[in-house]
């Protein structure tokens, strides 16, 4: 069989990474000691070629193709699917990296070559996690992108609170990740495959339950292997997402991980969770993933409980928190059951909303966590404490803190506005306005908050303010360009917006038609 070039062309951001993973090796060998600066400095611009690669293939060579039929988007055996959902990750993914790689230059025991090649091997492990159509594929992405976060949570060796963080995380992760394979092994036991496609052709077409039933499968018994089955897939993606009970892994990783670390896991990470969780459930290997007939079947009233527990939880667990990695631990906690608001209403509204809320909230986070690196490389801890009277010490960096954090607690003009906007509006229309109600309830808690740090950066007062809090150029430009992007995602949405929806469209295929 001849391959066609399309499928290569599908893979060229996956490959040209690997370059770039194999090109910053050499290239370190290359730099004395006291330059390995610059390996950061290689691996954020290549990053940037490379998105630019992305959205050229789109552009130009329409790939992926948004009209394609299911059946000529699954790729490479079926293993991967080349649609606008994959875009869209792959932009999130690759911002994640770029914005990352800049902010962790002002820190200077993170400029070692393998931290930058984890980086680049943790995005790879994302966009084949986002690209999954195969329960195989997506396993192998996502131990790909899991093994890299394990060691970079661990990276700071000799701060005893990244060991911790690290093992922690990989504790949890493998756990997590366990249940999750032993969920999919019962999913591949009843129907002899690994296809999300085929699996949800066979569960939604009656002539194809009706063959095997006469083969002597009982689909009475898959209602109950169906529930655990989905439990325990729940188990891995929640962890993906840091969705309650799922959680606990993430304040003390978030809180001891190497800051920058952190940034990325909290966006990147976070986004290929919800990629997977989309696919997965939006082609209906557990039942018909439509709005009317989602609400009935029994898996239905976990994501909604979860969802609601997890916004709840995560805003008042935030209120208490004295230090402010913590406390944007908890926030992403709650974030996360903004977005899966976008997945249990189960229409393309919804699927759109929770895309862009993520994109938005990419450019967010990293624009919050940048400043923290900033701030503790001088302070040497990342207490609430460090951030008094911040405008006095820094006008630039509390600037970008603002408005990341008025983004996160969703005030106008910034990015997050419009990102829980699109949110609530796709549940009320969908008929889940009590869902929105409780979504809105969330938010305004969570304003405290996100206010309070406001509120010490610029009207507390600091012993420190004499204390000059060095900038480096390429700082300026990461924090730059994310804080631009969530002013003119707050202003300008609608292209965003509609490219998410565009995208959610490829969620509403269902297997056979």
């Amino acid at each position: 069989m001849e391959i066609p070039s399309s499928w290569y062309l599908f893979l060229l951001p996956e490959i040209s990474l690997t370059i770039l993973l194999f090109a910053i090796q050499v290239y370190s060998r290359m730099l004395p000691n006291d330059r390995q600066r610059n390996v950061g400095l290689m691996t954020a611009w290549g990053a940037f070629i490379i998105l630019m690669i992305t959205l050229g293939l789109w552009w130009y060579a329409d790939i992926p193709n948004a009209n394609a039929p299911l059946e000529e988007s699954l790729i490479w055996g079926g293993m991967l699917r080349n649609d606008m959902i994959t875009l869209v990750f792959r932009v999130i993914f690759l911002t994640a990296l770029m914005t990352t790689c800049l902010v962790s230059l002002d820190t200077p025991w993170l400029q070692k070559i393998e931290y930058f090649a984890l980086l680049i091997t943790a995005t790879m492990g994302f966009s084949l996690m986002a690209a999954s159509s195969d329960l195989i594929m997506l396993y192998i992405g996502l131990e790909m992108a899991s093994i890299s976060s394990y060691i970079l949570a661990g990276f700071y060796k000799a701060d005893d609170r990244s060991a911790e963080a690290g093992m922690k995380y990989f504790v949890y992760g493998a756990f997590a990740t366990a249940v999750m394979l032993f969920g999919m092994s019962y999913i591949y036991g009843i129907f002899g495959s690994t296809n999300i496609y085929i699996l949800g052709l066979i569960v939604q077409n009656p002539t194809l339950q009706s063959s095997m039933t006469a083969a002597g499968f009982s689909f009475q018994d898959f209602t109950a292997v169906n529930l655990v089955a989905v439990v325990m897939i729940v188990v891995g993606f929640g962890f993906k997402i840091s969705a309650v009970p799922f959680h606990w892994w993430a304040p003390d990783t978030y809180e001891g991980a190497p800051t920058a670390f952190t940034a990325f896991v909290s966006t990147a990470s976070k986004a290929a969770g919800f990629a997977i969780f989309l696919r997965v459930f939006t082609a209906g290997v557990f039942g018909a993933p439509t709005s009317v007939t989602a609400n009935q079947e029994p898996w239905w009233a976990l994501l909604v409980v979860i969802c609601i527990i997890t916004m709840t939880l995560g805003n008042l667990s935030a209120i208490f928190q004295k230090n402010i990695k913590r406390m944007l631990a908890y926030s992403s906690v709650a974030q996360a059951g903004y977005a899966l608001i976008g997945l249990i209403i189960f229409t393309q509204a919804g699927y759109g909303a929770s895309m862009f809320y993520l994109l938005m909230y990419a450019f967010t986070n990293i624009a919050a966590f940048g400043v923290i690196i900033i701030v503790s490389n001088v302070s040497q801890s990342d207490q609430m404490e460090d951030l008094y009277g911040l405008n006095r010490r820094s006008p630039y960096l509390a600037l970008v803190m603002m408005v990341a954090l008025l983004s996160l607690g969703g005030i106008p003009p910034t990015a997050g506005f419009l990102g829980k906007f699109f949110l609530f509006k796709a549940a009320v229309d969908a008929g889940y306005w009590w869902l929105a109600l409780i979504g809105i309830l969330n938010a305004f808690v969570a304003l405290y908050y996100y206010l309070t740090v406001i509120k010490y950066m610029y009207l507390y007062r600091s012993d420190a303010e004499a204390i000059e809090i060095p900038v480096s150029r390429a700082a300026i430009m990461g924090l730059g360009i994310t804080t631009l992007v969530v002013i003119i995602l707050g202003v300008y949405a609608g292209p965003a917006y509609e490219w998410t929806l565009q995208a959610a469209a490829s969620f509403m295929t269902l297997a056979g038609g």
